[in-house]
């Protein structure tokens, strides 16, 4: 086989087996909704919970570094705490080896035939259980084409000196097969891709087990890129948890490396015993090694987060998320329901706020991480919407005094307020960006032509802009401390001071439109003053709204009594 075709038939399977453990983890994680994130939320109370959270969430998406992506998330919007989330990396690393198992099974030659039945169910069916059903069968397919088409392409290597004279120092020298399979995990981007190519050369005969398990050790080093990558410029709680996985999967490195000869004595003997092919033994392999790591590091999961604590220092600038919401008191004591359901509406507001100060920083830095975190907080924002819209529904059905009845009403109200909020941070987000995209583009320009300009890759900082900024914080912060203490005083204060935010966007379209006449307006500053003031503008009605449900305001909406007309 020529080495052309050998390269081709490689990149090809490995880029079809990739394609199919994301396509079938796509499918999975469509089928099971939104319970994954709610596997996370709920379902980590303690550290034996939170590994076996990470395993189901893991095993369902076939991928530890999506669940460690998740987790990341979580901690940085204060859904979860750092332990937490080292219990769910550490049940991840064991819920990623589910699919070397099914590797395992080797069912390559009805490869073709399940990607038929996936392809069938796709095309050929319109209802949402069957179209999931056809992603995951049609990855489950490709995955295993993926890996024949690998495993042809890689078998001329068995008959390489070169080849073989690597492998021969990889036994020898372990440390050198970690560092091959923590670069190729991180080139990858994925640990199954990795061991399921050493399973294809373990079954060719072209490498040797012990050979086989330091690349095995070194791809759970490498697995750890993709947190890393999460957290750049992250926050500090995302930048830890990042580096309680590289801490955990490192240390499990080391003290397996150390236990090499051992660990293939156990292997070999397990395999002889249970009649296992090479490509189950190194399954086996992989299975053992991540359950023995787990086992002898949970029980260190507050020395590890001590640790990279300290490896990480810096303040946390997130609230921490806690749950007031109580399904079981709904019938015996609502008015108990509604107070919790209010505490858990000013602290969606909290989460709001810290949303509009990290959109804020993104504007005047313009920095990736200040985006990641408002990003991060938006989800947040839309899970607390979730959970307390269908928590409020419920509470609507239970017997409420006339009161309760209005309590109830405004809370869904001022939750949908608290969310459009959210969602307005997200649009001026998308209008920095743009707006940073489209300046650089024209200082491109101007350098071609030869032009000056005094703007150096940042879109136009202005002092009334901050302004606008700065009072509709204002009104944020003031509404959910009128909203929770029930002060009307503070609540006018709110109303007057949207007064002055309405003419301030007036004043922001008027102040583009002069420059534009005077021929100092560029097209980004029309995203970044048109765009953007508006957005403000609209963060600060959803406000003034909460303030008017303190002050007593409501907007019952009314049939207009006008004559019904044909238009045609």
């Amino acid at each position: 086989m020529e080495i052309q075709e050998m390269l081709f038939q490689f990149a090809g399977g490995l880029g079809i087996f990739l394609f199919g453990i994301k396509y079938m983890g796509d499918g999975l994680q469509q089928s099971a909704g939104d319970n994954l994130r709610e596997i996370l939320n709920r379902f980590t109370s303690t550290p034996l919970r939170s590994v076996l959270a990470g395993i189901v969430v893991t095993a369902l998406i076939q991928s530890s570094s999506g669940t460690t992506v998740l987790a990341v998330g979580l901690v940085s919007a204060g859904f979860m705490t750092l332990k937490q989330a080292i219990g769910v990396i550490m049940g991840a690393n064991v819920g990623t080896t589910v699919t070397a198992f099914i590797i395992g099974i080797n069912l390559g030659a009805y490869a073709l035939p399940i990607i038929a039945v996936g392809a069938f169910c796709l095309f050929f069916s319109k209802r949402q259980f069957i179209n999931n059903f056809g992603q995951i069968a049609f990855g489950f397919g490709a995955l295993f084409y993926g890996l024949e088409l690998m495993g042809k392409g890689m078998a001329p290597l068995q008959e390489s000196p070169v080849f073989a004279d690597l492998m021969l120092k990889v036994a020898d020298q372990p440390i050198l097969g970690v560092g091959i399979g923590t670069l190729l995990t991180m080139v990858l981007q994925s640990s199954s891709a990795t061991v399921g190519i050493l399973q294809q050369l373990y079954a060719q005969g072209s490498v040797t087990l012990q050979a086989a398990l330091p690349i095995l050790f070194g791809d759970n080093i490498g697995t750890t890129i993709t947190a890393v990558l999460a957290a750049l410029g992250a926050s500090v709680a995302a930048r830890r948890t990042a580096g309680s996985h590289v801490i955990f999967n490192l240390v499990g490195a080391v003290i397996f490396t150390v236990l090499l000869q051992p660990f293939t004595y156990v292997i070999t003997n397990l395999s002889g015993y249970l009649g296992l092919n090479p490509e189950m033994q190194i399954a086996f392999a992989h299975g053992i090694f991540n359950l023995s790591n787990l086992l002898i590091q949970f029980w260190f999961i507050n020395q590890i987060a001590y640790l990279v604590t300290k490896l990480v220092p810096g303040k946390e600038s997130i609230i921490q998320y806690n749950s007031h919401l109580d399904t079981r008191i709904m019938q015996t004591a609502p008015s108990m329901a509604l107070n919790q359901a209010k505490q858990e509406l000013i602290q969606m507001g909290h989460f709001v706020e810290e949303e509009f100060k990290a959109t804020f920083n993104y504007y005047e830095k313009q920095k990736d991480g200040d985006q990641t975190n408002a990003l991060q907080l938006e989800e947040a924002v839309d899970n607390f919407d979730r959970r307390l819209t269908e928590y409020l529904m419920k509470l609507s059905t239970v017997n409420l005094t006339n009161n309760e009845n209005e309590e109830q009403t405004s809370m869904m109200e001022m939750t949908k307020d608290f969310e459009r909020m959210g969602d307005h941070c997200e649009n001026i987000m998308e209008n920095i960006q743009e707006a940073v995209r489209v300046e650089k583009k024209q200082l491109a320009k101007d350098k071609k032509e030869g032009k000056k300009s005094s703007r150096e890759g940042k879109v136009l900082f202005d002092d009334d802009m901050v302004n606008m900024f700065n009072k509709v914080g204002k009104n944020i912060h003031d509404a959910i401390q009128a909203y929770e203490s029930g002060d009307t005083e503070l609540a006018q204060k709110i109303m007057k001071r949207e007064e002055q935010i309405n003419a301030m966007e007036r004043l922001l379209r008027k102040k583009y439109t002069r420059m534009l006449n005077d021929g100092t307006g560029r097209p980004s500053d029309g995203i970044l003053f048109v765009d953007i003031a508006s957005n403000l503008e609209r963060v600060s009605d959803h406000a003034a709204h909460i303030a008017e449900h303190v002050l007593g305001i409501r907007h019952e909406y009314q049939t207009p009594l006008i004559e019904r007309e044909e238009w045609f």
